[in-house]
């Protein structure tokens, strides 16, 4: 099995961002008819709840991970269900997109995993290149605004967001919200394709 840092923390259950339940923000977000069920891709899925969510309403989902012990884990939640929903290991900056074109995409907490600017956008390039014209991308960024933290991914800015983001695809909505696994804030990053 290869090695990431991130199949480390799968492997000794070191799983913080893992709340055992679909993230309450995109339950929200899909349930205010936002988003109607089609081809969904969830980037950086980590076990799966969120995928396996959209699927039992009605998306057809890929999940992918870069770590495959969390693509392992995924797999297992599905188990002998006829859910339209499958899981890959995928680096999202490396490998040739998968599957494309996708109606709505969705990342809770993988676009601010990345240090560079250029992989920042690169990240929100690939999405675009992922999504049909007027497609949906949610995500849910680790904000800089609250107070300070010490944490191994740092927050990102509205500014940092912003300037991935909108030279491929048109911000639609960009929020400052609490965040799930932490006393901090977050960005509710809406955008679509052009």
């Amino acid at each position: 099995m290869p090695k990431t840092p991130w199949n480390d923390d799968y492997a000794a259950g070191d799983l913080p961002w893992d709340i055992g339940q679909p993230d309450p923000r995109l339950v929200e977000f899909v349930e205010s008819g936002a988003v109607v069920p089609g081809r969904a891709l969830d980037v950086g899925c980590g076990t799966g709840t969120d995928a396996v969510w959209l699927a039992e309403r009605g998306f057809d989902v890929l999940g992918v991970d870069i770590a495959p012990l969390a693509v392992e884990q995924a797999r297992s939640k599905l188990g002998a269900s006829k859910l339209r929903c499958r899981f890959a290991t995928f680096d999202f900056l490396a490998d040739a997109l998968m599957e494309p074109p996708f109606d709505f995409v969705f990342d809770r907490g993988c676009f601010h995993g990345f240090e560079k600017v250029e992989e920042r956008s690169r990240f929100a390039g690939r999405v675009a290149a992922s999504l049909t014209t007027g497609g949906l991308w949610l995500s849910l960024i680790r904000s800089t605004e609250g107070p300070a933290r010490d944490l191994e991914t740092p927050g990102r800015s509205a500014c940092d967001v912003v300037c991935a983001i909108e030279s491929g695809l048109e911000i639609l909505e960009l929020r400052s919200i609490p965040s799930q696994i932490e006393s901090a804030r977050a960005w509710f990053c809406l955008s679509r394709k052009r």
